[in-house]
């Protein structure tokens, strides 16, 4: 049986620490109401369906956030550990989490999306503002940022890569073509407009490709 637990404003304390039942495996949904600001969960929120939070809340846990379908957040959505959904991941702020982030179809934040591992999507990957992760990022479609895109390890993408600054990579490898320095708030530094890393497959049509170095013989 899979029911539909709404978040109201008497679960959550003063200072936004949610006090209602269990969520650390719900079977069904989870809805925050709207104007709650950031509800924080000192562990775990799961739901065999979907998790979101409405316009002016945003969700925040200790350990990780997983959804069967999709998450979604008016505000920001952040977690110690990774954040998991079977369909979609949007947020109105920034997603972050300590290890990784992956959805089965789209990624998108209104401002930065940060992990400290790798981030995956089914399909597309977007941000207003930047995106970085520790290790890897890979897009079944294309990967968009506002600024800069960084990646401790590869950047991979089904079509293009676009970024209003810079994008740094250990490889690249597009579909398309890739894009940097972009943005067009204000001109860009010649380093800002820079593509670094091995160049596994795609064109570059806007930016400077810079290599790695490699070591001498």
């Amino acid at each position: 049986m899979t029911e539909t637990l709404t978040i109201t404003r008497d679960m959550v304390a003063p200072d936004g620490a949610y006090t209602g039942p269990d969520v650390s495996d719900w079977r069904g949904s989870i809805i925050i109401e709207a104007n709650l600001g950031t509800v924080r969960f000192p562990g775990w929120v799961r739901a065999t369906m979907s998790i979101r939070a409405l316009d002016g809340s945003g969700i925040e846990a200790g350990w990780g956030i997983s959804a069967g379908w999709g998450i979604s957040a008016g505000w920001g959505i952040s977690a110690g550990e990774g954040i998991s959904a079977g369909w979609d991941i949007s947020a109105g702020w920034d997603i972050s989490a300590g290890r990784g982030i992956s959805a089965g179809e789209d990624i998108s934040a209104g401002r930065r999306i940060s992990a400290g591992e790798g981030i995956s999507a089914g399909s597309g990957i977007s941000a207003g503002w930047g995106i970085s992760a520790g290790s890897g990022i890979s897009a079944g479609s294309g990967i968009s940022a506002g600024e800069g895109i960084s990646a401790g390890r590869g950047i991979s993408a089904g079509e293009g890569i676009s970024a209003g600054l810079s994008i740094t990579g250990g490889w690249l490898h597009a579909g398309l073509r890739i894009f940097a320095g972009l943005c067009a708030w204000r001109l860009p530094t010649p380093a800002e407009c820079e593509i670094r890393g091995e160049l596994r497959s795609g064109v570059i049509a806007h930016g400077t490709h810079v290599p790695p170095v490699k070591d001498a013989a």
